[in-house]
């Protein structure tokens, strides 16, 4: 079973629920209703004008069944929410009336609606910046206990079942964080490790990357910094496997690793690679994808207190459909 195939059964049995903040646009209304249709989520909102949504579905024939419309500006909600919101920024200034300005962006009203619990996660970007959909994510939902950064990771399925997870592997942080500091890259390790534990099904085995391994490139301050984004993560989690700072061929192959690394707890295990800098991390992905054929899930986003995910402007009706599923994951199982 590849990964999207895998991401949508688990969904189907989550039964989640969705918000999708862009709702009038065309793709989003495509990619909600398969979403139903395919049993993915248990309710979908769609964020829009519900005359203008209702018109294109009748004229496209789409099936609107299981999928809430919600304008902002005439929601029982919004009274509530900006009252929310005001609390959240008071500390900045906020005014009610900025907040009920605010509160009609849709990805604000989005982003409160997983805060408040009417929605379990949220994707957002087909028509949105990444700066747009982060902005409300970080403002509104917040990030996860025990870390101060949103960051994020792809999914990279090898054509050899050798590496990571029978072929899976996690690559973070490859689009969100220019250069991490070295409590930046630790969080970035640990959300790493959560999202292996809840998207590839395995217990993490963390590398932490650099020119460097071991201390090879002297005192550099990248290599201290990597060094010391180590320590910081294993004092956040003692039960975490992870090590470093290594070169890729020491963390990824054994004989090499037991040169270079000897008595590494990681060897031959590694499934979660974590980057220095987006630099390395962004061009490794894109190199590993185009020259090894490996397949590239993402970026999906981690870190926030609630699940919330970034597409790509260009995204297809399927592109949407697979990021929500994974993103109705990352939300796991609601108590009764």
């Amino acid at each position: 079973m590849d990964f999207v195939q895998k991401m949508k059964t688990q969904a189907q049995m989550l039964q989640n629920r969705l918000v999708l903040p862009e709702g009038s646009e065309e793709r989003v209304i495509f990619a909600a209703e398969k979403i139903m249709r395919e049993k993915l989520a248990k309710e979908v909102f769609l964020i829009g004008e519900e005359k203008k949504i209702k018109d294109f579905a009748k004229e496209k024939s789409i099936s609107l069944d299981g999928i809430t419309i919600l304008d902002p500006n005439k929601s029982k909600f919004f009274d509530d929410f900006c009252t929310t919101y005001v609390e959240l920024r008071k500390h900045k200034g906020m005014t009610l009336e900025q907040a009920r300005m605010d509160m009609k962006e849709n990805n604000r009203f989005a982003a409160m609606m997983v805060r408040k619990g009417k929605a379990d996660s949220m994707v957002a970007g087909a028509i949105s910046t990444t700066a747009d959909v982060l902005r409300a994510g970080l403002t509104i939902i917040g990030t996860a206990e025990g870390t101060k950064t949103a960051s994020s990771c792809f999914v990279m399925q090898m054509k050899d079942s050798f590496w990571g997870a029978e072929g899976l592997m996690i690559f973070s942080d490859c689009a969100v964080i220019p250069k991490p500091t070295a409590q930046q890259l630790s969080d970035i390790a640990i959300s790493a490790s959560q999202s292996c534990k809840s998207l590839i099904g395995s217990d993490p085995v963390v590398a932490m990357l650099s020119f460097s391994t071991k201390g090879s490139g002297g005192k550099d301050e990248d290599v201290l910094r990597v060094q010391e984004a180590v320590k910081l993560a294993k004092e956040k989690d003692p039960s975490l496997l992870i090590d470093g700072e290594l070169q890729a061929d020491a963390a990824l192959v054994p004989s090499i690793t037991q040169k270079k690394a000897p008595d590494s707890p990681i060897t031959g295990k590694v499934n979660t690679l974590v980057f220095p800098d987006l630099g390395s991390g962004n061009i490794s992905y894109k190199l590993v994808q185009r020259l090894a054929g490996a397949e590239a899930f993402g970026p999906f986003l981690q870190g926030f207190a609630q699940p919330i995910s970034d597409l790509s402007r260009g995204c297809s009706v399927e592109d949407i459909i697979a990021v929500s599923a994974v993103t109705l994951v990352q939300a796991g199982k609601k108590e009764a």
